[in-house]
């Protein structure tokens, strides 16, 4: 990937700043809830600049705090203020969560196996997303090590639930390095052949939450191809070629400037919610997926990962006043973006797609890393 913006200054590493340059985390005794008999709780982890507050509802980041280029916070993703938010409130279900067991879409809610059909739950039209009904990001986890800046947590998703074969065991590890990464580390492994494609789902606005929409957030991708879908985003099989095509961002261009083309697979979307086909030049290796450049604050976003797949989303269906912020404050219409680190949606039914079924005896990895720095004037 080309560099980010040559004619400006290189990215800096943030200088460290505490709590008093800008908004306050979210309070702890907020999320103390029982939830079908386990105890919920929000924790806070801190490293380099950065500090994150993670409830073990959904595994799910409710609020990362972030410093611009003169050192003031900025909550940068959607979070909700109250685990009673999470619970009852309307609106997008998935801010922040870890999704699964299979991130994304599988097409018709249902997939074979070893000669066996399985029936899952339909939450998205005639299809399933992010495991349905009772995902993960809907169940309480477990804690298992805590320490400053990392936090484990652990889930038995079991045999059959939401029609998903195996019990699996999950974890998730959280961790902020020095460096101002907020790196997720995913691991699983299972008692019986299973789809696996576990993803963490963060909602970014590098202006701040409640600070208007993301149009003018620069964005650059490592991918030449996308994963072309119908038109309730189910893929087709094959891949489009970008060149000349509004989803292409290779080069650094703002969401705003093509979002609305008059395109296809656009419109399929209501805007940009397809997987990209990660240009990598080795299967499996750490990669460069995605920058992101916010000019108001100067903030950069890189992402990372091990997998050969990233969704970007530029939040087509926020706008109708359901989804209120950690602030009181309705998500406007394209207010947050994702960044989904996956293996591609509906593999189930693509041989050709990367394989998505784990089996006993061996065990799923998938790493992101979500980095943060600044460009100066």
């Amino acid at each position: 990937m080309k560099a980010l913006f040559p004619i400006l200054s290189i990215c800096l590493l943030l200088a460290s700043c505490n709590d008093d340059a800008g908004v306050k985390p979210v309070s702890e005794s907020d999320f103390a809830a029982e939830i079908d008999g386990k105890n919920v709780s929000l924790y806070t982890i801190r490293g380099g600049a950065l500090t994150a507050q993670i409830t073990n509802y959904g595994a799910r980041v409710v609020s990362l705090l972030a410093p611009d280029r003169d050192g003031r916070l900025a909550d940068v993703v959607i979070g909700r203020g109250s685990i009673d938010d999470y619970v009852n409130g309307e609106g997008e279900r998935f801010l922040g969560a870890c999704v699964g067991p299979v991130a994304n879409r599988i097409g018709g809610a249902s997939f074979s196996l070893d000669g066996v059909e399985y029936e899952l739950e339909k939450n998205d039209g005639e299809n399933t997303l992010h495991g349905g009904f009772t995902g993960i990001d809907r169940l309480v986890w477990d804690l298992s090590e805590k320490n400053d800046s990392s936090l484990t947590l652990t889930l038995l998703h079991p045999d059959g639930m939401g029609g998903f074969p195996g019990n699996k065991s999950i974890s998730v590890r959280y961790t902020l390095t020095c460096g101002n990464d907020l790196k997720v580390e995913f691991e699983a492994v299972t008692d019986a052949p299973t789809p696996i494609n576990i993803a963490h789902h963060p909602f970014f606005n590098l202006k701040g939450s409640g600070k208007g929409d993301i149009l003018g957030h620069v964005v650059q991708i490592n991918a030449s191809e996308v994963s072309a879908v119908d038109e309730e985003l189910i893929p087709l099989g094959y891949a489009i070629p970008l060149e000349g095509s509004p989803l292409d961002f290779r080069e650094p261009r703002t969401v705003g400037e093509m979002v609305d083309a008059d395109d296809e697979q656009l419109r399929h979307g209501s805007g940009y919610d397809h997987n990209w086909i990660i240009d990598v030049d080795a299967p499996g290796a750490m990669c460069l997926d995605a920058r992101v450049f916010e000019p108001e604050s100067g903030r950069v976003l890189e992402v990372y990962s091990d997998q050969p797949g990233l969704q970007f989303y530029s939040g087509n269906f926020f706008g109708d006043g359901k989804t209120v912020d950690r602030f009181g404050n309705a998500v406007p219409f394209r207010g947050a973006l994702a960044l989904e680190t996956q293996k591609f949606p509906d593999a189930v039914h693509h041989p050709d797609f990367p394989d998505t079924i784990l089996r006993p005896g061996d065990t799923y990895r998938h790493c992101c890393l979500y980095r943060f720095t600044v460009l100066k004037d």
